[in-house]
C-alpha cells in the first residue's frame, strides 16, 4: 500500500483548491466539479426518500459493517454503505461522528455523485470500477478536508457488477493504509454474501418448482447426461450441441420479461418448445423453464396441445389433459396457473433461475457472441484505419453507444511503438469515430486530427498503467477542454456518462486506445466489461500491428521499387517512349516485371521487357538484379540473342546449396534493338510474349519470333534473333503476359491477343492515351498479375544527318578521312569540333589500317545532340587503352581519343568491329587550339 499523499506547506484555512500535492485524476474530478458549479461550502445533496430497507445490498452488508466499526472500536471512524447509484443506505459510526455527517447532509439516502458533492471517495469508486482514497486536503468540500476517506466497491461475485460502495472516513492524522486493506476484504464478504443469498433464494425457487413437480407429476433433465426421465414412457434423446442450444434459450426466457415460450428446431423433424412459469416464494421471484417435444409437422402424439392467447398467439401448454379437445380449451382460461394435478404430462423441468442472474447469463453469451464476430471480422485488411473502423463497428450498439479509437502517430507511420506504458502528451491521432450507421463519423467528429489527453483523465490512467480503466464523464465539464477541441462525448448529449477506455497493446508495446461511451449512468461497465474491452482491444491491437509491419514492409517495399525500375524513360530524337507499370497486388506495389530503355552507341535503343515469376519482395529484388545484369550486357553492345544466352548462364549457373534455386529461374525477357539509321529492329525472346507492331499504313500485327526457353531453363538450346524493318512513325509494343490474363482466372491467349491488336488500332498520337486505352481495354477491372507495358514509336534519321565513306586499307586514307571530315563539319556548322573530330578520325582510322585486316575501312558520322564518329574494320581484336613508355612511337592513340571524347567503346559485328566515339557539341565556346606541351605531359613515364 503506497503512502498517502500529503499537502505541501498547506494553509487550511485556505479555501482555494491546491495544486500542489494533488494527484492528477483528482485535479481532474476537481475541475469537473467546479464547472459543474457545485458550491464548495454549502453543496445541496438529492435525498431519496424511497429506500428499501430490507434489500439484498443491505441484508448482506449489516453484518459485516458492523463487525467493521467494532473492529475499530476506540477510533472515530465512520462507515457508509451507498449503493451504485451512490445514495447513502445505511451507516454506522459514535455520536458524535454521525452528529458530523448530519451536519454535512450526509444522511441515509443523500446522494453523493460528484455532480452534487464533487470530489468524494464513493464517488470516484463508483466512477473509476476500483478502490479509491481521498487525503482530506484533495476532497472539493471544504467540511471535508480535516478527513481521510477510504472507499472499496462491493461486488456481486455472479458478473462482477458493482452493487455499491463501502466508505471509511477517519481524522487524516489517525488513517493507517492498514485502513484499507480491512475495508477491502469487507467489501469482498460482502460480495460473498451476495452470493450466498442468491443461492439460496434460488435453491428456494427450485424447492417450489419440485413442490409443483410432485403434483403435476412432471419428470426432470439430467443436465449432466442429457437423459429426459419421466413415468410412463422412454425420453427422447438429446445431442451434446441441442442440449447447449436449449439451456442458452432458457437463459433469455428467464432474464426476458415479455417472452413466454419459445420453439427450437431439432435433428430428426423436432421441435422443443420451451415454456416459462413465474415462480414466486415468499419475498423470492424467479421463473423456471420447462420443456417438451414435438414433430415439426404437426405429427406425432408426444406434442404438447396448444391454445389461442391473447393476439392470436398459438401458445403451447405444457401438460397433455385426460378429456377431448374441449379440455384443453378449459385449461385455455388458466394458461398460467399451477400444473395440473392429473393427466399425463411431457413436459420436462429444464432450468431454474431469477431473472438477475438469467441477464447476467444473456450478458455473458453476449460478451462471448461479441469475441466471436471479433475474431472473425477484425484483421481480415491490412489496414490501420480499417482496423479501428471495424472495432468500433463491432462494439456498437451491443456494447457501446460510441467509440473512439487513437493510435500513436509513429503507429501510422509504420514505426516501432516505444516498449511500455505511454506517457499522457504522447503524440496521438484519432483514427475512427463511430456511433452507428445513423450518424456515421461526421457528428461524433475529430477523425483524422490530433488528439491529447490531460494528466488525471482515464485516458491518460489507462497509458500509463497499460490496464482498462472506467470512469465517468460529464458533458458539462467538458467546455473547457484543454486541447480547445469539440470532445466527442458531446455527441451524446449534456448529462453523466459511462465512459471505458482500453489499450491497444501487442507485443509488450502501447499502439494507442480504445474509447467505449455508454449514454448515461444506467448501464455503467462492471468488471467484466472490462475484461471483454481489454480482449477487444487485445485483438484489434494484434491485427493493427501486424498491419504496421505490413505499412512498413510496404516502404521499404516500395522504396526497392523505385530503386530498381527506371525513374524516367530517356528522352530521345528517335525514339518516343512510353510505359506503364501495374502491379497484381496494389496494396504492395511492388512485383517482378520490369522494362527499360537503354540508349547505345551509334544512336540505337535498347528496349527490354522481362517477367519474374511471383511478385513481392523476393521477385521485385530478383528483378533488380536481372536489370542491372541486362544495362551491363546492353553496355557491352551485345546482339539480342547474346544478351540472353549470358542472362540464362547467369541463372542457371549451380547454386550453394544443392536443394536451392535461384529465384529467378523461369524469368521470361524479350530483348530488342531499334537502329534509326537503318530502320531495322532485332529482336531475340526467352520465353515471352512476342512484341505487336502497328505500322502507319497498316493494321496492327504480332512480329513473329525465334521463341527461346524461360531463363535458367534453356540447357544447350541457342537463343535466335529476328530482324523486322520499322517504317518510320511505327507503333512497337512490348508487354508481359499479365495483360494477356483475364480477371476471371482463365485465359483465351488469341482472342486476348486480338483485344490488344485491336486497341493499337485504335491509337492516337499521344503514347500516353494509347497505354490508357490499352489497359482500359483490357485490364478494366484491374490485373490479375503484374503487368509491365513498354510503348516506343521510331523514327528514322534522316539523311542530311549522317555521312558514311569507305577507304581503302592504305595509309594515304587517313588524310582523306581527315579532309573529308572537316568538309562534312564545316557543312553541318559544326567547326569548332574540327580539331578533336580530325584527331580521333587519324587515331581510329590509322589503327583501322594497322591493325583490321586486309578489308576496307569504314567511316561514319552521325549528328544529333551529339557528333559520333565511327570506324569499321574486319577485325574482332578487342581495342584497350595501354600507358605507353617515353621510347615507344605508338600506344597513344585511343588515349587521346578518350581525352577529346565524352565516351569511346566497340561494338562487333558478324564480320568486324566498330570502333565509336562521342563529342557534345558546344557552339557557345570558340575552338581553342591545343598545347603541345600538356599533350606530351600525358605520356609522361610514370616512373
Amino acid at each position: 500500500m503506497a503512502s498517502y499523499p500529503t499537502p505541501s506547506d498547506s494553509d487550511h484555512g485556505d479555501r482555494t483548491p491546491l495544486v500542489t500535492g494533488v494527484r492528477p485524476e483528482i485535479l481532474a474530478s476537481w475541475q469537473r466539479s467546479q464547472s459543474l458549479g457545485i458550491d464548495r461550502e454549502r453543496p445541496v445533496l438529492p435525498i431519496e426518500s424511497d429506500l428499501d430497507p430490507d434489500s439484498r445490498l443491505i441484508r448482506a452488508a449489516a453484518p459485516v459493517l458492523s463487525r467493521l466499526y467494532e473492529r475499530f472500536s476506540g477510533v472515530p471512524v465512520t462507515v457508509a454503505l451507498a449503493d451504485s447509484r451512490a445514495n447513502i443506505v445505511d451507516r454506522w459510526g459514535d455520536p458524535a461522528g454521525l452528529a458530523l455527517m448530519d451536519a454535512a447532509s450526509l444522511v441515509p439516502g443523500a446522494n453523493v455523485d460528484e455532480r452534487y458533492m464533487g470530489t468524494s471517495s464513493v464517488s470516484m469508486v463508483l466512477s473509476t470500477r476500483a478502490p479509491f482514497v481521498v487525503v482530506g486536503h484533495e476532497h472539493f468540500l471544504h467540511d471535508l478536508k480535516e478527513l481521510t476517506c477510504m472507499a472499496a466497491p462491493v461486488r456481486d461475485p455472479v458478473g462482477g457488477t458493482v452493487r455499491g460502495a463501502v466508505n471509511l472516513s477517519v481524522p487524516r492524522s489517525l488513517a493507517d493504509p492498514g485502513m484499507a486493506l480491512v475495508l477491502e476484504k469487507a467489501t469482498e464478504r460482502i460480495g460473498e454474501r451476495l452470493l450466498e443469498l442468491s443461492a439460496a433464494r434460488e435453491l428456494e425457487l427450485t424447492h417450489s418448482f419440485r413442490r409443483a413437480m410432485e403434483r403435476g407429476g412432471h419428470a426432470e433433465l439430467d443436465l449432466g447426461s442429457g437423459e429426459l426421465s419421466r413415468r410412463g414412457g422412454p425420453p427422447p434423446r438429446l445431442a451434446s450441441q441441442e442440449r447447449l442450444i436449449l439451456l442458452e434459450r432458457a437463459v433469455e426466457l428467464i432474464s426476458s420479461a415479455d417472452e413466454e415460450f419459445a420453439e427450437v428446431a431439432l435433428a430428426g423433424s423436432r421441435v422443443a418448445v420451451l415454456r416459462r412459469r413465474e415462480l414466486h416464494h415468499g419475498d423470492t421471484e424467479g421463473a423456471a423453464v420447462e420443456v417438451s417435444f414435438k414433430d415439426a409437422g404437426g405429427a406425432g402424439t408426444t406434442g404438447p396441445a396448444t391454445v389461442t392467447a391473447a393476439g392470436r398467439r398459438r401458445v403451447p401448454l405444457l401438460h397433455r389433459p385426460a378429456g377431448a379437445a374441449g379440455a384443453a380449451g378449459a385449461a385455455a382460461a388458466d394458461a398460467s396457473a399451477q400444473p395440473h394435478s392429473a393427466g399425463t404430462t411431457d413436459a420436462w423441468l429444464l432450468l431454474v433461475g431469477e431473472p438477475g442472474v438469467g441477464r447476467l447469463a444473456a450478458e455473458a453469451r453476449g460478451r462471448l457472441s461479441l469475441l466471436n464476430e471479433a475474431g472473425v471480422r477484425l484483421g481480415t485488411t491490412l489496414d490501420l484505419w480499417r482496423t479501428a473502423e471495424q472495432l468500433a463497428q463491432i462494439a456498437v450498439p451491443r456494447f457501446a453507444d460510441l467509440v473512439v479509437v487513437d493510435l500513436l502517430e509513429s503507429v501510422l507511420a509504420g514505426e516501432e511503438p516505444p516498449g511500455g506504458p505511454l506517457r499522457p502528451e504522447a503524440a496521438m491521432r484519432r483514427v475512427a469515430a463511430w456511433a452507428g450507421e445513423d450518424t456515421p463519423d461526421g457528428p461524433a467528429g475529430g477523425v483524422n486530427e490530433p488528439t491529447g489527453y490531460p494528466a488525471g483523465s482515464p485516458q491518460a490512467r489507462c497509458l500509463e498503467t497499460g490496464q482498462p480503466v472506467t470512469d465517468t464523464v460529464v458533458t458539462a465539464a467538458l467546455a473547457g477542454d484543454p486541447a480547445g477541441r469539440a470532445h466527442p462525448v458531446g455527441f451524446l448529449d449534456e448529462g453523466v456518462h459511462t465512459y471505458l477506455c482500453a489499450p491497444l497493446s501487442a507485443q509488450g508495446s502501447v499502439l494507442g486506445l480504445a474509447g467505449f461511451y455508454r449514454r448515461g449512468r444506467t448501464r455503467p461497465y462492471e468488471q467484466d466489461d472490462l475484461t471483454l474491452a481489454g480482449e477487444l482491444a487485445a485483438r484489434a491491437a494484434i491485427s493493427m500491428d501486424n498491419a504496421r509491419r505490413y505499412r512498413r514492409e510496404h516502404d521499404a517495399a516500395l522504396t526497392l521499387q523505385r530503386s530498381l525500375l527506371p525513374h524516367a524513360l530517356p528522352r530521345l530524337s528517335t525514339v518516343d517512349l512510353a510505359s506503364r507499370y501495374l502491379p497484381a497486388d496494389t496494396r504492395a506495389g511492388v512485383g517482378g516485371d520490369w522494362f527499360d530503355a537503354i540508349p547505345l552507341s551509334g544512336m540505337r535503343v535498347a528496349l527490354v521487357v522481362g517477367d519474374v515469376p511471383g511478385n513481392g519482395m523476393q521477385a521485385a529484388a530478383t528483378m533488380g538484379r536481372l536489370r542491372t545484369a541486362v544495362r551491363t550486357l546492353a553496355g557491352m553492345d551485345l546482339l539480342p540473342e547474346e544478351v540472353l544466352a549470358h542472362l540464362d548462364d547467369l541463372v542457371s549457373r549451380a547454386p550453394e546449396s544443392a536443394d536451392d534455386q535461384d529465384p529467378a529461374t523461369g524469368t521470361t525477357c524479350l530483348y530488342a534493338i531499334y537502329d534509326p539509321v537503318t530502320s531495322r529492329c532485332t529482336a531475340a525472346t526467352a520465353g515471352h510474349p512476342p512484341p505487336a507492331l502497328l505500322t502507319p499504313d497498316g493494321r496492327a500485327r504480332v512480329i513473329g519470333l525465334p521463341t527461346g526457353p524461360p531463363l535458367g531453363l534453356g540447357g544447350i538450346q541457342p537463343y535466335e534473333s529476328a530482324t523486322v524493318d520499322l517504317p518510320a512513325g511505327s507503333l512497337l509494343t512490348m508487354y508481359t503476359d499479365g495483360l494477356l490474363k483475364e480477371s476471371r482466372g482463365y485465359e483465351d491467349t488469341d482472342a486476348r491477343t486480338a483485344q490488344l491488336l485491336a486497341a493499337l488500332d485504335r491509337a492516337g498520337p499521344e503514347l500516353e492515351d494509347v497505354c490508357d486505352g490499352v489497359t482500359d481495354t483490357l485490364l478494366p477491372g484491374g490485373p490479375r498479375d503484374d503487368v509491365a507495358l513498354l510503348l516506343a514509336r521510331v523514327h528514322a534519321l534522316p539523311e542530311d544527318r549522317m555521312a558514311c565513306w569507305e577507304f581503302p586499307c592504305d595509309p594515304a586514307a587517313v588524310a582523306r578521312a581527315r579532309a573529308l571530315t572537316r568538309d562534312q563539319l564545316a557543312a553541318w556548322g559544326m567547326s569548332e569540333l574540327d580539331f578533336n573530330t580530325g584527331l580521333v578520325v587519324s587515331e581510329l582510322v590509322t589503327n583501322a589500317v594497322r591493325y583490321g585486316g586486309r578489308g576496307p575501312v569504314g567511316l561514319r558520322l552521325l549528328r544529333d545532340d551529339s557528333l559520333i564518329c565511327e570506324v569499321s574494320d574486319r577485325s574482332n581484336t578487342s581495342p584497350r587503352i595501354r600507358r605507353a613508355a617515353t621510347t615507344e612511337e605508338g600506344g597513344r592513340g585511343l588515349f587521346l581519343v578518350a581525352q577529346f571524347t565524352k565516351s569511346w567503346g566497340a561494338r562487333y559485328m558478324p564480320q568486324g568491329k566498330t570502333v565509336w566515339a562521342e563529342q557534345i557539341p558546344r557552339p557557345d565556346q570558340p575552338a581553342s587550339e591545343p598545347d603541345e606541351q600538356a599533350l606530351l605531359a600525358m605520356f609522361d613515364d610514370l616512373g
